[in-house]
């Protein structure tokens, strides 16, 4: 957005009538990204060989709701941000609740484990490739997204950045649970929040370079 056109639209007060057609876009841009997640996970990594099973344990569906409310956070705080003036007041709430969730779930796994199967519980089998393969799959997700954005008018690129990287992190996590075997919430609530953090933190970090108008 040119900075003639932002004064203006602040001039006639039109930014709440543009939000419906910023929601479209975005979800446009989410709907081309996720798939291009989806076909980079199918391309290298695969669905796991026993999905048709995993989707009949209730906590498969937990670790899909934790980072797809992660998500709906994400897309919330990416809204917000993208119009001028408008409030982020509840943005935290709406990115705190499901973590703090999962974590309430993950100390309660732990304090009920045995103190030797605490270990394996945490870090799984694959944590050192977890957070690195979500952060890879957003990649499509996040330049959709960034792409959208800053044909808006973010006037905090950097928080529109971590919002933006988040909400990438996060589709890309959906994505992933089709391949990942990992169902512990300690697992979940630590490696796939690291996952998701990666792009956010790269999307505060160039913000203001990308998201430039």
């Amino acid at each position: 957005m040119k900075t003639e056109d932002l004064i203006t639209m602040l001039a006639t007060g039109t930014g709440a009538v543009e939000a419906p057609a910023a929601a479209q876009r975005y979800a446009l841009a989410i709907g081309w990204g996720a798939t291009g997640a989806t076909l980079l996970m199918l391309a290298i990594l695969q669905v796991r060989h026993d999905i048709g099973h995993a989707l009949l344990l209730p906590m498969f569906w937990v670790k899909v709701g934790f980072v797809g409310c992660v998500a709906a956070g994400s897309l919330f705080a990416v809204l917000r941000l993208s119009r001028p003036g408008a409030k982020i007041n509840w943005v935290p709430v709406a990115l705190g609740l499901p973590v703090l969730g999962m974590w309430t779930i993950a100390a309660f796994t732990l304090i009920e484990a045995e103190p030797m199967e605490r270990s394996k519980i945490f870090f799984g089998d694959t944590w050192k490739s977890c957070p690195l393969l979500i952060a890879m799959l957003s990649a499509p997700v996040f330049v959709a997204v960034l792409r959208t954005m800053k044909d808006l008018a973010p006037t905090r690129p950097r928080l529109a950045g971590f919002a933006a990287g988040l909400l990438a992190g996060a589709i890309a996590a959906v994505v992933y649970c089709l391949h990942c075997p990992e169902l512990g919430a300690p697992f979940i609530g630590f490696w796939y929040l690291l996952g998701m953090l990666i792009p956010a933190a790269a999307g505060f970090s160039f913000g203001n370079s990308l998201l430039r108008w």
